[in-house]
C-alpha cells in the first residue's frame, strides 16, 4: 500500500482546485491506498465544519458528500498548523476526520516514503 498526500491550497475562491484533490484522494482511498489530503494556505479553511458545504465546481461532485465519503473510506484530512493558526482555526472547528498537524508530521511522512500529489 502506498501513502499519498494530496495537497490542496485553495478554498471557496477556486471551487475546482478545492474539489479535485478530494476527487483524486477518494479514488486512492477506494483502491486501498493510505490517502491523506493536506490543506494549506486558503485550503486550510476546508477542514472547518460547514465551510465547504456550498462549494460546487461545474462538472465535479459536491464537496461536502465527497469529504464524508473520503473519511468513510479511511482517508485522513490534515490541516496545516502554520496555516490554520493565523486563520484562528482550532481543533474544535474541524470536520470529522480532520486534524491539525505541524510541518514535522508532513516531513516525517514524506521521509517515510509518502508521495506528494500537489494541486496548485
Amino acid at each position: 500500500m502506498a501513502r499519498m498526500i494530496f495537497v490542496c491550497t485553495h478554498g471557496r475562491e477556486d471551487a475546482e482546485r478545492a474539489t479535485l484533490p478530494f476527487v483524486a484522494a477518494n479514488i486512492a482511498a477506494q483502491v486501498g491506498q493510505d490517502s491523506i489530503v493536506l490543506l494549506t494556505i486558503e485550503g486550510a479553511w476546508l477542514c472547518t465544519d460547514g465551510y465547504a458545504d456550498a462549494i460546487q465546481a461545474e462538472g465535479l461532485p459536491a464537496r461536502a458528500p465527497l469529504v464524508r465519503e473520503f473519511v468513510e473510506k479511511g482517508g485522513t484530512i490534515w490541516g496545516c498548523g502554520a496555516c490554520t493558526k493565523p486563520r484562528g482555526i482550532t481543533e474544535a472547528d474541524l470536520v470529522k476526520g480532520a486534524t491539525i498537524v505541524g510541518a514535522a508530521t508532513v516531513i516525517e511522512a514524506v521521509a517515510g516514503g509518502a508521495q506528494m500529489v500537489p494541486f496548485a
